[in-house]
C-alpha cells in the first residue's frame, strides 16, 4: 500500500507487492575526510578566538600559569599564581568596587554562563517552546552575552528568525524557573536581540529610611528611594505628570512625602509651590503647613483646581511665542498639585456639578500644564477606566501593589506585565511590600522596579519645624510636644494611613 506523498512523486512509484511500504532515504553526498577535518578545525579555531575575545580575563588567568609551568617548571608557576592572588586580594580590599567591575563580575559572568545558562540552555529552550527540534536537529536562540552585577544576570539573546518579543514575554515563568531565578524580565536591545534579566537577590526587601533633604536647590529629578539594583532612584516631576496607583497600604504616601521632602529646598527658595488636595484628611493634612495651597472639602478642591487652571492659562498667554518650556523662577515657580485620592473627587463624588468641574480641571492641567510649569501628582486605589477616565493623560505612571493582574496593564499600559511589572505579586505585608512599585516613564516602555523611602511622622514634624515660618514652626513644635500627637484639622486628631508601613 502506497504512503501518501507530496506533489507528483507518488505516480512515479511502482511496487509489485501491495503490502510493501515505500521508504525514502535522502541522497548521501560523501565528503572527503580532508574537507571534514578542515571544517572542524576552522570551527575550533573560531570558537577559541571567540572565547578569548569575549572572556579575556577568564582565559588568561589559567593560560599564563599553564604556559609558564610548561616552559619553566611548576615552582615558578606557583610563585606567579601566589603573586597574582595576593595582588587581587590587595586590590579587592583597597577598592572593592573597581575590582568587581574590572575582574570580579566578569569572572562570575563567565562561570554563570558555563555552569547555569549554557548547561541548561537546550532543555529550557525546547521545553518552553522557544526552540525547535526538527528532523534530529535543534534550532535554538543564540546565547550572545552574559553580564553580571551585584543583584542580577543580564542575558543577551539572538532570537530565531520569525520569533516575536511576545513569544518570550509569554514564557517568563518558564525561563525564570528553568534557570533558577525568582523572576525574568524581557527588554529589547535592538532588532532581533533581547535582554533577559534574572535577579539573584532583592535589594528592596528591607524598608528604606527617609532620604536626607538635599542641600542643592533643584526642581528635580527628586531622589525618592532606590532602584532594584541598589542605586538611588530620582523621579522627574517638573515637566511631566505622575499617576500613582496602588491598593490600600501599598505605600502611595511614601512617594508623595518623598517627593515633597526632595522639593523643600526649592520651595524655600521660592522656585516651587506645593498645592495639596486631601479629600480623605488622612495623609497630606499631617504636614499641611508645608503647602502653599491646601484644600480638603470637595468644593474647596474644585476651587483650588480652577485656580491652578487660571495660573496655567495666564502663563500660557505670556509665554506664547517666547518660550516652549518652563524654567522655574521666583516670578513663575513650578506649581506641583498633589492629589492624595483622586477617585474621591471624580468617581465617588456625589455632586455632579463638582465632579464635572474637577474632572475638567484635571484634564486641562494634565494636557496643557507641564509646558508652563504646572504639574499634577495624583494617587488612587482603583485604576479602572470608570474610576479614572483620564489616566492616559499622565505621561509617567507608577504601579504599586495591585489586586488583579489586569490592573497592571491598566496603569502602566498594554504589555507592561509581560515585560516583568508584576505589581500583583508584591507582598501585602507592609514591611516587605509597602513602597515597592514599578515605574513606567513616557520615554521608556520598560518598567523599572523601585522602592520609595518611608517618611515617618517624626520626619514630617521635623520638616514642618524647619521649613515653615518661625512662628508657625514654634506653634507646631509646642503643640506636638504638649499633646504628643499630630497637628489637627478642624479640632479633630489626624491619623496617617499606613503609619507602620511605607505610607
Amino acid at each position: 500500500m502506497f504512503r501518501k506523498l507530496p506533489g507528483d512523486e507518488a505516480r512515479n512509484l511502482v511496487s509489485t507487492t501491495p503490502d510493501t511500504a515505500v521508504v525514502f532515504r535522502p541522497a548521501v553526498v560523501r565528503t572527503p575526510a580532508f574537507i571534514t577535518i578542515v571544517i572542524w578545525l576552522s570551527r575550533l579555531v573560531a570558537g577559541l578566538i571567540r572565547i578569548v575575545w569575549r572572556h579575556p580575563i577568564a582565559v588568561t588567568g589559567p593560560a599564563v600559569p599553564g604556559v609558564i609551568w610548561t616552559l619553566y617548571g611548576w615552582r615558578l608557576a606557583l610563585v606567579l599564581i601566589g603573586l597574582i592572588a595576593l595582588a587581587g586580594l590587595s586590590w579587592a580590599s583597597l577598592h572593592r568596587a573597581s575590582f568587581l567591575r574590572v575582574i570580579g563580575w566578569r569572572l562570575f559572568a563567565f562561570w554563570r554562563r558555563i555552569w547555569i545558562y549554557r548547561r541548561h540552555w537546550q532543555p529550557v529552550m525546547i521545553v518552553s517552546g522557544l526552540g525547535r527540534h526538527l528532523r534530529g536537529r535543534d534550532y535554538l536562540p543564540r546565547l550572545v552575552r552574559v553580564e553580571c552585577d551585584g543583584w542580577a544576570d543580564r542575558i543577551t539573546v539572538k532570537m530565531l528568525n520569525g520569533q516575536a518579543v511576545k513569544d518570550w514575554a509569554d514564557r517568563t515563568d518558564q525561563l525564570a524557573h528553568g534557570f533558577g531565578s525568582r523572576t525574568c524580565r524581557v527588554s529589547i536591545a535592538r532588532a532581533g536581540r533581547l535582554v533577559l534579566t534574572f535577579p539573584r537577590r532583592d535589594p528592596l526587601a528591607v524598608p528604606l529610611p527617609a532620604v536626607p533633604i538635599p542641600d542643592v536647590v533643584s526642581v528635580g529629578p527628586v531622589e525618592i528611594g532606590a532602584r532594584e539594583d541598589g542605586t538611588p532612584y530620582r523621579l522627574k516631576v517638573h515637566g511631566t505628570h505622575v499617576l500613582i496607583a496602588g491598593a490600600t497600604g501599598a505605600g502611595k504616601g511614601s512617594f508623595l512625602w518623598s517627593t515633597i521632602r526632595g522639593l523643600l529646598p526649592a520651595m524655600r527658595a521660592g522656585l516651587v509651590e506645593l498645592w495639596a488636595l486631601d479629600p480623605k484628611l488622612m495623609e497630606l493634612s499631617f504636614g499641611r503647613d508645608l503647602f502653599t495651597r491646601y484644600a480638603a472639602d470637595s468644593e474647596q478642591c474644585a476651587d483650588l483646581l480652577d485656580e491652578a487652571v487660571t495660573v496655567m492659562q495666564e502663563r500660557a498667554g505670556r509665554f506664547a511665542g517666547l518660550q516652549r518650556s518652563h524654567k522655574a523662577t521666583v516670578e513663575d515657580p513650578f506649581v506641583l498639585v498633589l492629589v492624595d485620592e483622586v477617585a474621591f473627587l471624580t468617581a465617588y463624588q456625589s455632586d455632579r456639578v463638582l465632579k464635572q468641574r474637577i474632572t475638567a480641571a484635571l484634564a486641562t492641567l494634565t494636557t496643557q500644564g507641564r509646558a508652563v510649569g504646572v504639574g499634577v501628582m495624583a494617587a488612587l486605589q482603583d485604576p479602572r477606566k470608570e474610576v479614572m477616565n483620564i489616566r492616559n493623560l499622565f505621561p509617567d505612571k507608577i504601579a504599586l501593589r495591585l489586586d488583579e493582574s489586569e490592573q497592571v496593564d491598566m496603569v502602566l499600559g498594554d504589555g507592561a506585565r509581560d515585560r516583568g511589572a508584576l505589581a500583583d505579586h508584591i507582598s501585602p505585608v507592609p514591611a516587605l511590600g509597602a513602597g515597592i512599585g514599578y515605574v513606567r516613564l513616557e520615554t521608556s516602555p520598560d518598567p523599572v522596579r523601585v522602592r520609595a523611602a518611608y517618611v515617618s511622622d517624626d520626619d514630617i514634624r521635623a520638616m514642618v519645624v524647619e521649613y515653615v515660618t518661625p512662628v508657625d514652626a514654634s506653634q507646631v513644635a509646642d503643640s506636638a510636644a504638649v499633646t504628643g500627637s499630630a497637628p489637627t484639622v478642624d479640632s479633630a486628631p489626624v491619623e496617617r494611613e499606613g503609619v507602620r508601613a511605607n505610607g
